[in-house]
């Protein structure tokens, strides 16, 4: 009581009686999230506006004679005619470690039913990207635990990998996968969910959760019933959270989920202000708020802390159109992209991504020199193999040396395939291109390949091997396991009971 006595003498001494000149605006119009006002004629882009009955709303767009603006909040009494003041205030976020582990709004609100994280900072949602001369090469790897991603198509951190694909085809599960990939290896995750059904929001954080993942990641909600202007904001929201962690010099991970629906989001509250829309219905400057957004993602120089932000945005694509209006502007804007295709999806290839139309621009200079070395021209034999494969679907006769590649080309795929929310570690990785380079898994037949994986996985995790541990240990280790699961091959075990037969057929005839 004392305390708020104090306040309000303190308060008393400090009021001064002067002339106070404050502007006022009237709401003109107001409907599916948008508010036209008139007057203000100081606002500027992305202020917050007061309105007498408690709502608030951020500037959105500037016109002559009035202005539009996103409501954040609204009350049942908000109507046409209603007085709006500025607040003198930009939009803006808690950001801090207190939001780890937690699942709020765009503007920060919390939405897992706890109290409102306590951060001492805020963030705008909206800044400039770092300057060309505070960005550092991209030179460290980001493991994603997918075998293909981290072996033919590499991330670096600070790298803006594009994850595109029709709707299902697991996108948003490499994207999980990633996330939980990330624990214990200093990395601080975001994952925007923009434009979701509860249901997959609900999924997502259960999975996060079941896998201990929410202990680094902080997710960003504006779910399906959320109004455009949340949608919207959204994906700046979580980019402004994991900015400043980067600029504290740490490294973070950002998932947008998806850029479809924020697309179609600002289209239509382009649409509610009557711009004019241009192709496929979108606004001319999609392509700026888009790239606007991806640009803050880089890796800074040590001076400014020598922070990272690594982005995955995800597109959904319709028949697997890659060349429509949004994935070409993203495929342009990004340094590469990991392509998800129906075809491979519906064959039980998974995941589903298509190497021949994935790349990663920039991210073979952050790879792991030894993964790189064992991966070489594992991607060209892949690509060639794809290619030879076809020729038996027509029952030509096929010289010996194109059916051993075709042979190993088959085994190659199968080794790449991997089951959902089960990342893999990057020894692993080195240890099955070994075993795949050095013939070890030639010996198998298809179906003992993935068991003869998993159990290799297990006593990597296990036997303490490092990617600088010598390649010749690697390879007796390797060596060791495989024949402990495997037992003599399969050829070979052909070959004896060949022999073993001649040999009792030899004996029949000399003692008939």
């Amino acid at each position: 009581m004392s305390a708020t006595l104090d306040q309000i003498l303190s308060s008393l001494e400090r009021y001064r009686f002067a002339l106070r000149v404050t502007e006022q605006g009237t709401i003109a119009s107001i409907g599916d999230g948008i508010a036209r006002i008139k007057g203000l004629p100081s606002a500027a882009m992305d202020d917050i506006l007061e309105f007498e009955d408690g709502s608030r709303a951020v500037v959105f767009a500037l016109e002559p004679d009035n202005l539009s603006a996103i409501l954040l909040s609204q009350s049942d009494k908000l109507t046409a005619g209603a007085t709006a003041y500025l607040s003198g205030t930009r939009l803006s976020i808690p950001v801090g470690d207190a939001l780890l582990g937690r699942v709020i709004d765009p503007l920060g609100a919390p939405l897992d039913g706890g109290a409102a994280p306590e951060c001492t900072g805020r963030r705008e949602l909206d800044s400039l990207s770092p300057p060309i001369i505070l960005r550092e090469f991209v030179n460290e790897p980001l493991d994603t635990g997918n075998k293909i991603v981290d072996t033919l198509i590499p991330i670096g951190k600070g790298q803006r990998q594009l994850l595109i694909g029709d709707n299902g085809l697991g996108k948003s599960a490499l994207a999980i996968d990633t996330v939980i990939n990330q624990k214990d290896k200093q990395v601080l995750c975001v994952y925007v969910l923009i434009g979701q059904k509860r249901s997959s929001v609900v999924s997502t954080i259960a999975a996060l959760r079941d896998e201990d993942a929410l202990r680094h990641t902080t997710i960003v909600v504006a779910e399906a019933t959320a109004t455009p202007g949340l949608q919207y904001l959204a994906p700046f929201a979580g980019c402004a959270v994991a900015e400043a962690w980067m600029a504290q010099g740490k490294n973070t991970l950002i998932i947008y989920d998806d850029l479809t629906a924020h697309a179609q989001a600002y289209r239509e509250l382009s649409l509610l202000l009557r711009r004019p829309p241009g192709r496929e219905a979108f606004p001319g400057d999609i392509f700026y708020l888009h790239s606007r957004l991806l640009e803050r993602s880089t890796r800074l120089i040590a001076e400014q802390g020598g922070g990272s932000m690594t982005a995955l945005p995800i597109i959904e694509t319709r028949e697997g159109e890659i060349a429509a209006y949004i994935p070409t502007n993203l495929i342009s804007i990004t340094d590469g992209q990991i392509y998800f295709d129906a075809g491979l999806f519906a064959s039980g290839f998974l995941p589903g991504i298509d190497v021949t139309k994935s790349v990663s621009r920039i991210g073979g200079k952050a790879q792991d020199r030894h993964i790189a070395r064992e991966a070489g021209h594992m991607k060209l034999d892949y690509l060639q193999f794809l290619e030879l494969e076809v020729f038996t679907r027509f029952g030509a006769r096929l010289e010996a040396s194109i059916e051993a590649k075709i042979k190993r080309g088959r085994i190659l795929r199968e080794s790449l395939k991997q089951d959902r929310f089960a990342p893999a570690s990057a020894a692993f990785h080195l240890a099955w291109m070994i075993a795949y380079n050095e013939g070890f898994l030639d010996r198998l037949a298809l179906e003992q390949i993935a068991p003869a994986l998993r159990r290799l996985a297990g006593s990597v995790q296990s036997a303490g091997l490092t990617l600088d541990t010598p390649r010749d240990e690697w390879k007796m280790f390797i060596a060791d396991v495989l024949e402990m699961v495997h037992g003599p091959s399969v050829e070979l075990s052909g070959k004896i009971a060949l022999a073993e037969a001649e040999t009792n057929e030899r004996e029949t005839r000399r003692n008939p």
